[in-house]
């Protein structure tokens, strides 16, 4: 089914706003989507959508066109925006198919609209600001912080007030940020023979996880690179689309522009170690800033794991590894592979002699801050089974890794052992200071 015009997802256009447009979109959306049933196994929208259609067919009331408010809104709460429909649907604009169908992006449209209409839920609210949340809880105060998050009694109190589950295994606070870590560094002697690249931290990096950034740091330093870590960057935004508050994505998208435009001036690549970051930063900025300056930010990211391949490739990939990795069971993210760009992590990690790579593409169902939510914990839990069974049958795997931080609590509570950046593997094929002793 071809739209009448192409759909809008710029919400600088006023037609983006317009309701009665939403609808007709919606409406040709979930005809193609349920007339190809294609992504059934995917996420839970897909079979709430086509259990809704069915049960109209078989009272006679249509099919989509019998759709209420209700139905539009519990199909668009259990979107939890992994984007692999989209990566893996054969009708979108990348394909060049005439149906340009985009379906995670009418749902972010929509959750916008009930954001607009209705508010932004406390929910939302709470798990839309983790930089603010880490400003608030890393430091010197963390061990106080990440006692009350172990604390069941007290989680299930906070859940009644903020709706975010007590069961989930939130991330623990830093001690010690990464900013605090960067602002001591003494870059290493090899770093600035091979150019110069800006980081883009990630809050998980900067104050939950910082042995990522620490790696990260160190590894491209070890490879020659002068790693900038530019003031004033903060959270790039996704979790305020995720609650549908586009305009608090975007007074967050237009502070990292300004923060990053003036490195991308000076020929510096952006180097992200998240994938969900980097996605926004790439394929999110240009359509909700819509500026040059966007553009070439988006333009000028890069994956941390992508830097490295592309190093590799170029033969600037130093070899002086001193120890291999063995087996490692490799969870490939679902924003990392929305990005079509692979899976950079695995080719870089098997660069490292004594090491073998198993890629286990399943989606960890967190996504952002879905996965947390009290609504939704168990449900999520039944989607990351793949995942989980995937890393389990690999009990010989001498190490777990994945790019994603959320896909790593998951892991962490469903399997009981860390699963590391693959920054983190690389930091100690090299021989480098080990990042978690560092934070």
């Amino acid at each position: 089914m071809r739209p009448k015009q192409p759909p809008t997802f710029d919400p600088n256009e006023p037609r983006y706003w317009d309701p009665r447009d939403l609808e007709q979109e919606l409406e040709r959306v979930f005809t193609v989507c349920h007339s190809c049933r294609m992504c059934i196994s995917y996420c839970p929208s897909f079979p709430d959508l086509f259990r809704r259609v069915d049960g109209y067919v078989e009272r006679g009331k249509g099919e989509i066109d019998a759709f209420d408010a209700e139905d539009y809104k519990a199909v668009n709460d259990l979107c939890y925006q992994c984007k692999i429909c989209y990566f893996k649907c054969p009708y979108t604009p990348e394909d060049d198919h005439p149906f340009q169908l985009d379906f995670p992006r009418v749902m972010l449209r929509y959750k916008a609209h009930r954001a607009r209409r209705d508010g932004v839920t406390l929910q939302d609210k709470v798990l839309g600001e983790p930089q603010l949340l880490g400003q608030l809880a890393a430091g010197p105060q963390a061990r106080m912080t990440n006692l009350v998050s172990k604390n069941r009694l007290l989680r299930k109190v906070q859940a009644q007030a903020t709706g975010i589950s007590a069961e989930f295994n939130l991330p623990p606070f830093a001690g010690r940020t990464l900013r605090k870590w960067f602002d001591s560094h003494k870059p290493r002697i090899e770093a600035g023979t091979e150019g110069e690249v800006a980081l883009f931290a990630t809050c998980t990096a900067t104050y939950n996880v910082p042995a990522a950034g620490v790696a990260t740091v160190q590894v491209l330093e070890h490879n020659g690179l002068t790693v900038h870590f530019p003031e004033g960057q903060t959270c790039c935004g996704m979790p305020n689309l995720d609650g549908g508050d586009i305009e608090g994505a975007v007074r967050k998208a237009k502070q990292n522009i300004g923060v990053l435009y003036e490195h991308v001036q000076k020929g510096r690549k952006i180097v992200v170690p998240g994938p969900t970051c980097s996605y926004v930063l790439r394929k999110e900025y240009p359509q909700l800033v819509g500026t040059q300056e966007a553009k070439a930010v988006a333009n000028s990211t890069f994956d941390s794991m992508e830097m490295l391949r592309a190093r590799m490739r170029d033969g600037k990939l130093r070899g002086d590894f001193v120890e291999g990795i063995g087996r490692v069971g490799y969870h490939a993210p679902c924003h990392l592979r929305a990005q079509k760009i692979g899976t950079p992590g695995r080719q870089v990690l098997e660069a490292v002699p004594g090491t073998e790579v198993e890629v286990v593409e399943q989606c960890s169902a967190v996504d952002g801050t879905w996965g947390m939510k009290e609504q939704y914990f168990e449900l999520g839990r039944q989607y990351a089974r793949k995942l989980v069974q995937g890393l389990s049958r690999g009990g010989s795997f001498d190490a777990v890794c994945t790019d994603c931080p959320l896909a790593a609590l998951r892991i962490e509570q469903e399997l009981g052992r860390t699963a590391a950046h693959p920054m983190e593997l690389l930091n100690r094929a090299y021989g480098l200071p080990a990042a978690k002793e560092q934070t």
